[in-house]
């Protein structure tokens, strides 16, 4: 009689990594050098070349991983000395895995450039490196532009302050005047004063016919102390916050253009539908933001401002960094693990670890976001309701967190399967919420053995 071989005799422990893709390279980013691993030799000697940064090398580069059969190229993001040599393999057909570098802060061994790249190729090769999210190069032209306008609105706020700087130091006080600097009667009264006009109640005669104040009750704010220094400082400012806006207004228009050819088919005339908010679409008309909204449609096929607390700075930001296509995020946890919108739950030994602040770096998204969830404080929705709820018991930032990730979530949605949001009201969010809470006050008591019984109201008592 043959006896059987037990199934454990026929499990084979393995003693290496297995190798997935065998053609394939690593890459340590530098300033200056490039060091290359490509697939091992016949011999088992490593494969490791250096390359100076320059474009021709790189190109030199390119063609040696061609010359080695490579098919996949992995490389830390260090700075952004990766982006001129990503291109050029995207360019040449070759695959780019983008790598976070915190992936590779614990390898083995003495850390040398000579040493990364050898461990970037291994790791690679058995396929233990996992790329970064980067969206389609039409996107990234966007993205450079919109990037560059958050970095002029920044100086612009800048000279907006050296402004009301020079204007405080003046005791001028045309922020009491009106409500905004920068606005039509701000800006107006300011440019007058440069211009040397110094009588309060002429300076007044600049006001918009829409201000609530008077033209008496701003001029008694507008007078001064015209001392040269100050004056010569307003000036220099509103020079630079001018020169500011004529540079965003030609990177607005490139914007456009841009993202004109990358319209939908069918959608290049279409009108986007109208608001389900009128107050938020008079509100994107008044401050000039109609045609951006209508551009975003028609290169996205989703209006994101129909989310209460998303305006269009915010779609703007949320479409040019990760674009209309996120299949690359199987689901919405994912694309909100990505975000880092999710409370970080490390557990070993069956104890969650101390939460420490690994890498969450600057996501201009989820920045975004946060400002859009600080908006729906006192906003009379479902989302402000839930907003409220939460910083009652939990504080505000909590709330803000907790908002994020649920806007994040509706965007998802919303560009993934193209779900409309519609906005249940605010009385609608707490009958519901009420209802949950019930039902979970009449669970706990029938475990404890009782029974929710409601009250009931006195009895009427007749007269006489």
């Amino acid at each position: 009689m043959i006896k059987r071989k037990r199934s454990s005799e026929k499990k084979v422990v393995p003693t290496s990594l297995p190798v997935i893709r065998p053609k394939v390279a690593g890459i340590d980013i530098g300033s200056r050098d490039h060091w290359v691993c490509g697939p091992p030799r016949a011999d088992g000697q490593p494969n490791v070349k250096v390359f100076r940064s320059t474009t021709a090398v790189l190109h030199e580069l390119v063609d040696w991983l061609i010359e080695q059969g490579v098919d996949s190229v992995a490389m830390e993001s260090t700075s952004v000395y990766w982006i001129p040599l990503y291109e050029i393999l995207e360019s040449r057909g070759i695959e780019a895995v983008l790598v976070n570098a915190r992936q590779l802060h614990n390898v083995p061994g003495r850390k040398t450039d000579y040493h990364d790249c050898q461990w970037i190729q291994l790791l690679h090769s058995c396929g233990l490196l996992r790329g970064s999210f980067r969206p389609s190069d039409a996107v990234v032209s966007l993205r450079a532009t919109q990037r560059q306008v958050a970095n002029l609105v920044e100086e612009r706020t800048r000279y907006v302050q050296w402004m009301q700087k020079a204007l405080d130091q003046m005791n001028v006080q045309v922020h009491r005047a009106v409500a905004d600097l920068t606005g039509n009667t701000g800006l107006a009264i300011v440019r007058a004063i440069v211009a040397g006009e110094r009588n309060p109640l002429r300076l007044a005669a600049y006001r918009d016919p829409r201000c609530h104040k008077s033209k008496e009750e701003i001029a008694q704010y507008l007078t001064g102390n015209w001392r040269e220094e100050h004056l010569f400082n307003l000036a220099s400012s509103l020079r630079l916050f001018d020169a500011v806006e004529e540079l965003m207004a030609s990177y607005q228009a490139r914007f456009l253009k841009s993202i004109e050819a990358l319209q939908l088919a069918g959608q290049q005339n279409a009108s986007v539908p109208r608001h389900h908010n009128p107050a938020k679409e008079k509100d994107i008309r008044s401050h000039g933001d109609q045609q951006n909204r209508t551009a975003l449609w028609r290169f996205s096929g989703v209006d994101l401002t129909r989310i209460d607390g998303i305006a269009i700075g915010v779609a703007s930001t949320i479409l040019t960094e990760v674009g209309r296509d996120l299949s690359a995020f199987p689901s919405e946890a994912h694309f909100v693990s990505w975000l880092r919108l999710c409370p970080r739950t490390a557990i070993s030994g069956g104890k969650p670890l101390a939460k420490k602040r690994n890498g969450l770096g600057a996501n201009r998204v989820a920045n975004a976001l946060r400002m859009a969830a600080c908006t729906l404080r006192r906003s009379k929705t479902a989302l402000g309701a839930a907003y409220r709820r939460i910083a009652r018991h939990k504080g505000a930032a909590v709330a803000v967190f907790a908002l994020a990730r649920k806007l994040a979530q509706l965007v998802f949605r919303m560009l993934r399967y193209g779900t409309d949001y519609v906005d249940t009201g605010e009385k609608a969010y707490e009958l519901q919420f009420e209802k949950r809470r019930l039902a979970g006050l009449t669970e706990a008591a029938k475990s404890l053995g009782y029974a929710l019984v409601p009250n009931q109201p006195p009895p009427s008592t007749s007269p006489g």
